[in-house]
């Protein structure tokens, strides 16, 4: 039985172009997210607003894959997986460009606007290509193929936080600091916080209009190259049929739970990685460095554990790594000082196989219903825009149960461990099949 599964390629040779072309695009959102995540510390200093109100960049931007999810779903359901990849470029490009006449206005509301808007089109895009990707061969190495594409969504992340680190951060005249440590931008005058604000959103505005062109030309070259079809799909919809085997599906249905928290812990992570940092007395630009080195192991572990599932269960893996996780997490909870830090950093390593594994196994059998299916886990990436903000609540008390708030708040990244790991041992006790 192991010499026939081996047999069978990851990907065929005759998809290898579009398989490249589609995996792209996972290294396209990433970008996005990880030139994002630092927003919220940028925008709680240049607009002088609180954590919680900061975190709000999140909400945005992972609301707008809760919002769209269904509808894209429902798109590529009634036409292909190649109009609803082309739709959701066309919403990506849109909101980026959307930066230039929110930093030109300088409302924090603008800037929310058009990342929901960007986010329409990544939910497009991640409904879309997840499935596709996984209908790209034989069902047996669905799981490993889906887990090589997310491979590359860490790359464009790097990049993001490369970005955001050298061309952001580092030029944001809001956090240069005195001797001391102490943020210069807080003693000036209300006319010098507008000039330096108004220069400030010009740094943040300029990489995004500069990624809306790329995905122009993204978008382009995808509409002009063949892309394979379903083979005998069903074009009609019935939604309350498929919602209702959906529903009724344990492993389906818990899978969705378990991806709302990890794209939580997720998003908790690696946005307040820098206030964590700044709580110990590091610059912004300087944690961001942290985040890069975190995602440098996200991205090795993503690899290493792709290749693991060639010899190990992948449902026994994400049990085992979620423990993990919980263990990372409580030392960034309970060590003050580098050594939390440094758990948090490796906490990437635990979190790198989980959503494809978890994408995987939840959508395993369900046929033409895995267009829809694939919806309801995208939706679950509103977990990234629920709690968040709570956990920039908790940051904003200064102290809880005498541990700094910072720490106190991965408390929520612990139970969301937890409830994966729940999940992880279920589908290898229970949910066999």
């Amino acid at each position: 039985m192991k010499t026939n599964e081996k047999r069978v390629p990851v990907i065929a040779k005759s998809l290898l172009v579009p398989f490249i072309l589609i995996t792209s695009l996972f290294a396209l959102w990433g970008f996005a997210n990880d030139i994002t995540n630092p927003l919220v510390a940028a925008f709680k200093t240049v607009m002088e607003i609180s954590n919680a109100k900061a975190a709000l960049i999140q909400f945005a931007f992972y609301g707008g894959y809760a919002t769209m999810a269904i509808p894209a779903a429902l798109f590529v359901k009634r036409f292909s997986y190649k109009k609803g990849i082309l739709l959701g470029l066309a919403l990506y490009a849109i909101g980026a460009l959307l930066f230039y006449p929110a930093a030109k206005f300088e409302m924090f509301g603008f800037f929310l606007g058009s990342l929901y808007i960007l986010t329409f089109g990544l939910a497009f895009l991640e409904t879309t290509a997840n499935p596709y990707i996984l209908s790209m061969g034989d069902e047996k190495t669905a799981t490993r193929r889906l887990n090589l594409a997310q491979s590359f969504n860490p790359m464009g992340s790097l990049l993001g936080m490369f970005v955001a680190s050298n061309f952001i951060l580092s030029s944001l005249e809001s956090d240069k600091r005195d001797a001391s440590g102490n943020l210069i931008f807080e003693t000036l005058s209300t006319v010098e916080k507008a000039g330096i604000r108004t220069h400030d959103l010009a740094i943040i505005r300029d990489p995004y209009v500069i990624l809306g062109f790329v995905v122009i030309l993204m978008l382009i070259l995808i509409a002009v190259f063949k892309m394979p079809v379903r083979k005998e799909a069903d074009h009609t919809i019935r939604v309350k049929d498929i919602f209702g085997r959906l529903i009724k599906n344990p492993k389906y249905r818990e899978g969705v739970m378990a991806q709302v928290f990890y794209v939580a812990a997720q998003i908790m992570c690696w946005t307040f990685i820098i206030h964590y940092a700044e709580n110990l007395g590091i610059s912004k630009a300087t944690a961001q460095n942290y985040n890069i080195v975190a995602m440098g192991i996200f991205l090795s572990s993503r690899f290493i554990s792709t290749a693991l599932m060639k010899y190990l269960n992948s449902r026994v893996l994400l049990t085992a790594f979620a423990i993990g996780g919980m263990a990372t997490m409580l030392g960034v909870i309970f060590i003050q000082g580098m050594g939390g830090l440094y758990c948090l950093i490796a906490t990437s390593a635990f979190m790198s196989l989980m959503f494809p594994t978890i994408y995987g196994i939840a959508l395993e059998g369900l046929g033409d219903d895995a267009t829809l299916g694939a919806a309801g886990l995208v939706m679950a990436i509103v977990g990234g825009a629920l709690m968040p903000p709570l956990q920039g609540a908790i940051i904003d008390l200064g102290t809880v149960a005498g541990l700094p708030a910072v720490n106190f708040s991965f408390i929520l990244p612990f139970i969301s461990f937890v409830v994966i790991g729940i999940y992880g041992y279920r589908t290898v006790k229970v949910h066999v099949g």
